[in-house]
């Protein structure tokens, strides 16, 4: 390992930068970084930015219609062992 500061690589291992160079870097960052804070739509949820709003409503929409769906299929297998008078099995009874 090196012992040139200015080299590359010569770094410690879990070296820390000083309180005042680390704030003069974050207030450069933010200087250059947009931050956007849009106020999120409901209450508890993070902003989104607008241009992530397309899919994230695609997503919402594909969830609900997944948990609808094995809802519905759900039902109709019961409806369908009902029909041939079988009992679903408890769950956790099975091999018992």
């Amino acid at each position: 390992m090196n012992d040139n500061p200015l080299e590359p690589g010569s770094h410690e291992p879990g070296a820390v930068l000083p309180e005042p160079v680390r704030d003069h870097l974050g207030q450069q960052l933010r200087g250059v970084l947009p931050v956007e804070a849009d106020k999120p739509r409901f209450l508890g949820d993070d902003s989104v930015p607008e241009v992530f709003e397309p899919q994230i409503r695609r997503l919402e929409t594909r969830l609900k219609t997944h948990e609808e769906g094995t809802e519905a299929v759900g039902q109709a297998l019961d409806q369908i062992l009902d029909a041939f008078g079988v009992k679903p099995e408890e769950p956790g009874s099975r091999g018992t």
